[in-house]
């Protein structure tokens, strides 16, 4: 289901009026472009989206879900377009909007088209007559490549998340009828993978258990990228406080916090207590700087034990090379369990400064998710009430 913005836009108005005349006057387009675009919908979301009467024309109850993501796909386009002539509202295509999106990302139309599966003029073609609706340059030629403006980062951000947002609606029609569409997309940061995450998933592939489920790996800051962009439902991770973003939301599900570990019969896994002094006899591996874990042993260790660490942000690598060396590595609490139940690491008793460490769900400020998205937060939140 890719509804064209313009049906989207007689949807919404035929929603508000009531009228097809109405909506064919306001949207510039005649009757029966109405009732062809509101039919598209309809066989596209395979249910009537409005049902007719002689007092006008009304929502069904598909229809008003559909009112509500259309609603929120073309707030996002309207905002990016407040300082646009009216004319783009009206006449921008879905195919003009995602190559403008393109063409940001890849800073060339040759790629941009590479990467759209289509030929080169038809993506220029598109992004120019997109420029020219909103009557401003969209980008500007360098030696190095084509620059997008800020109106254009604007509006390729903007239709990002109305993309987004349809294909949510796609999956809320469908579940309205018995039938599993769309699919979760998680994030997930390095302090989520150990105990929570897999455990919430195993339960939500028993309730749906052929429900797509795709888990994107990476660094904080690349997983919120992407969250931003629309590509990503949600990151599980370590919360930030501040989140200083002020697009962006964040759940707390539980307070870890971090523990020094090492190989199972470690030297100092023999004594009753560990100091600061013990822990900078032996070689480490860090994470990079910037990860919260660095900025704790930064304060820990001396500088000279940092210098000459292993920089990793592997837990797999940090446990094989934990594993076969005198080599100490810190990880969050609940990190170190997990691995610890393997008999792989111990947890050295060493006195740390209380620290708690928000672990939760960041999402798109304002975002609605999906009954399937609800369902798998659910377990995720009843999975992290069991580790507080």
């Amino acid at each position: 289901m890719q509804p064209s913005i313009r049906h989207l836009r007689m949807f919404q108005t035929l929603a508000e009026t009531h009228s097809v005349t109405r909506t064919a006057e306001l949207c510039e387009v005649s009757q029966p472009a109405v009732t062809q675009a509101i039919g598209k919908l309809e066989r596209d979301g395979g249910q009537a989206l409005f049902r007719r009467s002689p007092q006008g024309i009304f929502l069904t109850p598909a229809g008003e879900v559909m009112a509500r993501r259309a609603a929120r796909a073309l707030a996002f386009l309207d905002t990016a377009m407040g300082d646009m002539p009216r004319n783009i509202r009206l006449h921008a295509t879905r195919a003009q909007l995602a190559a403008l999106i393109a063409v940001t990302e890849q800073e060339n139309f040759t790629l941009a088209a590479r990467q759209l599966g289509l030929a080169q003029p038809t993506v220029h073609r598109s992004a120019s007559m997109l420029e020219q609706s909103a009557g401003m340059q969209f980008f500007e030629r360098t030696a190095h490549g084509l620059i997008a403006t800020r109106a254009a980062r604007q509006l390729s951000q903007a239709a990002r998340l109305a993309f987004a947002e349809l294909k949510q609606a796609e999956t809320d029609l469908a579940a309205l009828s018995g039938r599993e569409v769309g699919r979760i997309t998680l994030g997930a940061g390095a302090l989520s993978r150990a105990g929570l995450l897999p455990a919430a998933m195993l339960r939500f592939r028993t309730l749906r258990p052929n429900f797509p489920f795709e888990i994107i790996e990476g660094r904080d800051e690349e997983l919120l990228a992407g969250l931003r962009r629309g590509e990503i439902d949600m990151v599980l991770g370590a919360l930030h406080s501040p989140l200083g973003i002020r697009d962006l939301a964040q759940l707390g599900l539980f307070d870890d916090s971090i523990a020094i570990v090492a190989r199972q019969h470690h030297p100092l896994a023999r004594q009753v207590r560990v100091t600061r002094e013990d822990l900078g006899r032996f070689p480490w591996v860090i994470a990079q700087q910037g990860v919260p874990i660095r900025t704790m042993l930064e304060g820990l260790l001396p500088p000279e034990t940092l210098r000459g660490a292993i920089v990793a942000s592997s837990v797999i690598l940090l446990r094989e090379i934990l594993r076969g060396s005198d080599h100490l590595g810190a990880l969050s609490r609940n990190q170190a369990l997990t691995l610890g139940e393997g008999q792989a690491l111990t947890v050295l008793p060493v006195d740390l400064p209380p620290a708690p460490w928000p672990i939760g769900l960041t999402t798109r400020a304002g975002w609605e998710p999906t009954a399937a998205q609800r369902e798998f937060i659910d377990l995720l939140r009843e999975e992290a009430a069991k580790l507080g």
